[in-house]
Parts: structure tokens; sequence; C-alpha cells
């Protein structure tokens, strides 16, 4: 009987009424959350939540979906947001199998259209669904918005960081669904969020094929719900590891973007210690990052010197190891080797042990261990919001252990990459490529052309983490190769190339520039995606 209460799954969810947490629901919510002290983890220890809580909410073991969907009622104007109840995999118990992948109507949910009444800026189409694709226990956990009465002319896809979800962005999906033309969708990364949990496994012996292949298997993923979707040209959102995927995706799979936007993108600078670290087995994890920060300091304090250079408590951090880069976009390379890690730290990087793992094998004291990040990471919310936010954590975290795997193959320990963005991010948009926009057409080389490159944005928060100086060192590498691309071009030719390069810093935010700075990060993102649609729209009519 216990073991079969302790291992509910996303089946349970079709027997619990879709009901969004309204105003006396999330009062009761609010009053079940962590104190205040607790919550913003200035008393009580590093763990805030309590050992009667951390079991309770361990044996009510809400399912992925239901956090969710609970995350999503959080969206403006959508009261009760569409939650498909098929999650990829559920964690492994004593008495549950993985889900298997299907077309029942479990995999998709039936749209929720908001009207002019409820919705100021409606109306609006909302939609989740798993999407299948091919080979065995592969989908894509897929959330959409889109204005109804309106032609769909621009797209624009979402992808979360390491180890977290869709649901992450739930402060973005309503302010950027207000332009006009645009559809909007944000995926669970393969092995990650509610997506399904394929076994993960490099084959290639070599260094670079690891890394390769390790890429590919996220971006091949994604390429193939493109091609599913009958999308043909995007503009692509990544934050973290998701903007590192973004690049690799880009790279890959040419021609298909209109703009490439990375939110606090991880792997960009070089690290001498990185690109040289050993490999990890071929079952090897990774460690996740900043589960010390307390985001009250993101939010309120202040860094004037964001374009300049980096404040001291930047440099507290070891995933921070270089000062941001001067507003010249200038970079020093270390002359040595940083500094390894600690022993214990690369051990665990490199032996399968996860942030992940720690939490699934702690069993009662997992949501406990899961408070120790969640109460700093939302520290700045409502709590409610927190509260919604730390369920839907531990109800990912918990779930089989699969995309976290390969990041141990893409990033050494510390989070600089294996194989830095910086060497490769300026062949965006650059590529040959064949008249029907593919790279592996059987045309002869003759017949190719050249991309006629792609606006890359680079985000990051006033007090990120994140080595701002990549962000500056790649916007200088990207102008360098547009200007060496031009040089020799006719003036027609220069004027139809679309490539460039900028860094914007959000303020009073940090590394989740979305959620901290979120009413910024909307404004920017609006920004750049108008400048698309006029884009675009010259491109058509010239």
């Amino acid at each position: 009987m216990a073991a079969s209460t302790a291992s509910g799954s996303d089946n349970d969810f079709s027997s619990r009424a879709q009901q969004s947490p309204l105003a006396s629901q999330r009062a009761s919510q609010a009053g079940n959350a962590p104190s205040e002290a607790n919550r913003t983890g200035k008393v009580g220890g590093y763990f805030t939540l309590g050992y009667k809580e951390g079991f309770s909410q361990w044996w009510a073991n809400i399912p992925a979906a239901v956090a969710e969907h609970t995350v999503l009622s959080y969206v403006s104007y959508l009261q009760q947001p569409p939650t498909h109840t098929q999650t990829g995999s559920e964690r492994p118990s004593d008495t549950t199998t993985p889900m298997s992948i299907s077309n029942a109507s479990s995999t998709k949910a039936a749209p929720i259209t908001t009207d002019s009444a409820t919705d100021p800026f409606g109306p609006r189409s909302w939609q989740s669904s798993l999407v299948k694709l091919s080979g065995k226990n592969r989908a894509l956990n897929e959330f959409s918005v889109e204005r109804v009465g309106e032609d769909v002319d621009q797209n624009l896809v979402m992808l979360h960081g390491y180890g977290a979800g869709l649901g992450f962005f739930y402060k973005n999906f309503e302010g950027l669904s207000r332009a006009h033309g645009w559809k909007i969708y944000a995926l669970d990364l393969l092995g990650m969020g509610r997506s399904s949990r394929p076994p993960f496994k490099v084959h290639t012996k070599d260094r670079q094929g690891s890394i390769t292949e390790a890429e590919n298997w996220f971006v091949d993923a994604l390429e193939e719900w493109r091609v599913q979707k009958k999308l043909d040209r995007f503009t692509l959102l990544g934050h973290s590891l998701g903007g590192y995927l973004a690049v690799a995706y880009a790279l890959k799979y040419p021609g298909h973007l209109n703009k490439l936007i990375l939110a606090s993108p991880v792997g960009i600078p070089e690290d001498p210690y990185a690109v040289n670290a050993d490999m990890p087995d071929p079952q090897a994890s990774t460690l996740e990052q900043e589960f010390s920060t307390d985001q009250d300091d993101a939010i309120n304090g202040s860094n004037p010197n964001a374009f300049d250079s980096a404040t001291p408590r930047d440099n507290n951090n070891f995933l921070n190891a270089r000062s941001k880069a001067q507003a010249s976009g200038r970079q020093t390379a270390p002359s040595a080797p940083k500094k390894p890690l600690p022993k214990w730290l690369t051990y665990l990087w490199d032996a399968n042990i996860s942030p992940f793992s720690l939490v699934r094998w702690a069993g009662p004291l997992g949501p406990r261990f899961v408070s120790g990040w969640t109460s700093r990471r939302f520290s700045h919310l409502p709590p409610g919001e927190a509260q919604a936010l730390h369920d839907y954590a531990y109800s990912l975290f918990r779930q089989r252990g699969s995309g976290e795997y390969a990041l141990a193959y893409i990033l050494a320990p510390g989070a600089y990459a294996r194989s830095p963005l910086i060497r490769r991010i300026h062949g965006v948009g650059r590529q040959m490529i064949s008249p029907d926009g593919s790279t592996t057409s059987s045309v002869t080389e003759a017949q190719k052309r050249r991309e006629t490159g792609v606006p890359v944005v680079m985000m990051y928060g006033e007090n990120d983490w994140m080595d701002i100086a990549g962000g500056y060192a790649a916007e200088k590498k990207i102008e360098e190769e547009k200007a060496r691309i031009l040089k020799d071009l006719p003036t027609e030719e220069r004027t139809k190339d679309n490539g460039s390069a900028k860094v914007v810093v959000i303020k009073k935010a940090g590394h989740h520039v979305y959620l901290d700075g979120w009413e910024e990060f909307n404004n920017v993102m609006l920004k750049e995606m108008n400048e698309v649609s006029r884009k675009e729209r010259s491109g058509r009519t010239s």
C-alpha cells in the first residue's frame, strides 16, 4: 500500500479536476507555503523545508502534469491552462514502468481560448501537447499560444535551461503573445521536463565526436519537431543550456532561423582547463549550478558596472572565473589554465551523480533537498508562485535520469564548454546551403549559396553569474566574420545581408533574466520580434 501510494504517476492527473488556483485556492496555497524567513533562506539553514513538510510532499507525489498546470495557471488572463496528461516517463519505482508514447487523447489537451471579455489582449488560443518523434520513447512536450483570427506569419520557439521545463517561462507567454501575427512555442528538451526520457548513451570514442553526439541528441529532436510542425523559418530563443543548444542547432541546420536570441547562454567563453579536461565515462553525468545564490541579491542589487567589470560578489562564484568584459568587447585570454576545481566536485561531475540523482536517491528527503535551491531561486516571488515553482521543480527533478547525462560531454566541471561557442558562433548564418535550404542535398558546390546572416542577440542579467565577457567577445567575432565575408562583395549583395550581433543587459536580474527581470525582458523580446516582422515583410515586398 505504501509503495503504491508513494509512486503516483501522471495518469493520476486525469482523475483530478483541472482547476486553476484562483483567489481562495491561492490564499490556501500561500498559507501552506514556507514562512517568509524560511522561503527566503535567511533563517532556518540551507534546506528551508521542514522534515514533516518534505515527507508530506514526497508522499503526495504530485504528478508533473499537475505541477506544470498549477504553474501555468499563473499566466495572466489564462485562468485554466490546457495541460495534456501524458508525461514522457515516470520516475523509476518498484511498482511502475515507463509510460509508453502514443497518439492517445492523453497526449493532447483540448485548446483553451480566451475571449476579449476576460483577456484584454485576446482572443488567444492556448494548447498543450506531446509531440511524438521517430524512434522508441522520443517525444517533446509542447506548450503554445497564438492569436485568434490572425494569420500566423512568424513563430518563436523557446528552449529552457538544464534540468528545467517550459513552465519556467510562465511570466513570458502572455506578454510575448501580444505580438500580432506570431505563434509562441515553448518546448521541453528531449530527456528533460515532461518530454520523454529515453536512455542517453554516447557511442563515439573520440573527444570531439562525443561532444557532437551529445549536442545532436538534443538538436536532432528539435529539427524533427520543426519538420513535423512545417516551420520553414522561425526565431529561436534559448536560455543557458538552451542557448548553447540553440547555437548548435543553427550550425547543424542552417537556413531556418530569422533571429537567434541567447538568454544568458552557457558555453561561450573558452577556458583552457575545460577544453583539456578528461571526458567522462560513458555513463557519467554532471552537476547543476547556482544552488547557493540568493535571488534577492540579483533582484534588489544594482551593478552599475555591468558593462565594464564584475562586481565583487561575482568573483565569489566559481562559475564566473573571469571578470566581465569592458564595453569594447575585448576579452583577455588567461596565460595558463585556471586552477582545477576541488576533486570532490570533479568526481561528482564525472561519476554519474547529478543533483537530480541525489533527489531521486533521497526519497522522503528529496523535497527538502530541492528547497535548498528553490527557496533562494524564487525568493523574490509571491509565496503562492514560489510554492508552485518548488512543486514543479521537484516533480521534474525526481523523473528518470536522461538528458541530464549528456551535460558532462558538453561542459567540463565549472560550466565551461568542452567545445566553446566562441570558436564557432561566428559561423551562425554564414554556411553554404542548397537552394532548398538544406545542407545535405546532392547538389554541386557551385549550386550552393551562402546564408546572408542571422541577427544574434545575447541577453545577460545585470547581476548574472554567467560571464558577460563571452557575450562581448562573441559579438566582436560575429562582426569580424561579417566584415570578412562582405569585404569583396558588391554593394547590392552587402545590402541584403542580415547578420548582426549585440549584447543586452537586463537590469536587476541574475542568470534567469526571463524571470528575474521579466517585464524588461518581455519588452526587449517584443522589440526584437517586431523587427523580425518588419524585415520579413520588407523581404517579401522587395
